[in-house]
């Protein structure tokens, strides 16, 4: 029953939120954000599995699919977008889905969520397969909508993972990696999208990030294969070829040029001071990776 999960327990700390002064309302939901963390560190053996899951899938070719509602499917909307300027992959290679659609990222959509042949449906519309990791996301961990994708997934031989903020979710025992952020009583009762939204952005920013490090989407701790789609961008492509080579700017803007906008080939090119197709070249032999490619010439 809902009213038995921790997500919808009453904070004893915030039991006179309503007479509180803003100063003490702020300090109150600080404080609960802060356990967030240790929540997260237990967890972190089981989210080092899911990032392999997802490492696996990428190189068979396949996706990180993000399945959710609510809040939940609009934090795995957000993780797959944010991927595609972030590490330069196509938009069909993390992808989120929601209850009710992508009407429902602004707009709930009525009874969406509790329809589990709704999220069985979503994943048959994109072609979901077994190279693929498909990852569950319900704040509750009991919701219709997720546990069908996960169910269907995990027919299909896919990898998959339930990520809930309850812990015993019942969707737990619909997924092969199972991640349960037990964060506990909102300082507004039942209101998912503070602590439990947290530590879920949290946790996917984990996966995706250390995924795409993976598969060679960084060198050092640089975005080498970030995608210049504004101004802003284009400045800090510029920058990231100085700091991963040494260059000036003048340099670094000229290869960045003679690339074709393409920062790892163009930081490839000055360390090993090669045309732009024998760094395409070395690239694509090392599987991507920039420390290979300038090691192993």
């Amino acid at each position: 029953m809902l009213e038995k999960l921790g997500t919808e327990q009453r904070n004893a700390h915030t039991m006179s939120l309503d007479t509180m002064s803003v100063t003490d309302v702020l300090k109150a939901m600080n404080k609960e954000d802060g356990s967030v963390i240790e929540v997260i560190y237990q967890q972190l053996p089981k989210i080092e599995e899911t990032v392999n899951a997802v490492i696996d899938s990428f190189q068979k070719g396949g996706r990180l699919i993000y399945v959710g509602a609510g809040t939940s499917g609009r934090l795995g909307i957000l993780d797959a977008v944010e991927c595609v300027p972030t590490f330069g992959v196509s938009p069909d290679m993390v992808v989120g889905l929601i209850a009710g659609g992508l009407k429902a990222f602004t707009k709930a959509v009525e009874g969406a969520e509790d329809d589990p042949e709704l999220g069985v449906q979503d994943l048959k519309d994109i072609q979901m397969n077994e190279t693929d990791t498909v990852i569950g996301i319900a704040a509750s961990g009991r919701t219709p909508y997720v546990i069908g994708a996960l169910d269907y997934a995990r027919e299909t031989a896919a990898h998959t993972v339930s990520i809930s903020c309850n812990a015993g979710a019942e969707m737990s025992s619909h997924a092969d990696i199972v991640i349960e952020l037990a964060t506990g009583p909102e300082v507004l009762t039942g209101s998912t999208r503070l602590k439990a939204g947290s530590a879920q952005k949290m946790v996917l920013n984990m996966i995706s990030t250390a995924a795409m490090i993976g598969i060679g989407k960084a060198y050092e701790n640089l975005m080498i294969d970030v995608q210049a789609t504004n101004l802003k961008l284009q400045e800090r492509s510029k920058r990231i070829i100085m700091e991963a080579t040494g260059a000036d700017l003048e340099t670094a803007a000229s290869f960045y040029e003679a690339s074709g906008k393409h920062v790892k080939t163009a930081t490839v090119m000055i360390l090993l001071d090669c045309s732009r197709e024998q760094a395409q070249e070395r690239i694509q032999a090392t599987g991507g990776f920039v420390r290979k490619a300038t090691q192993q010439a």
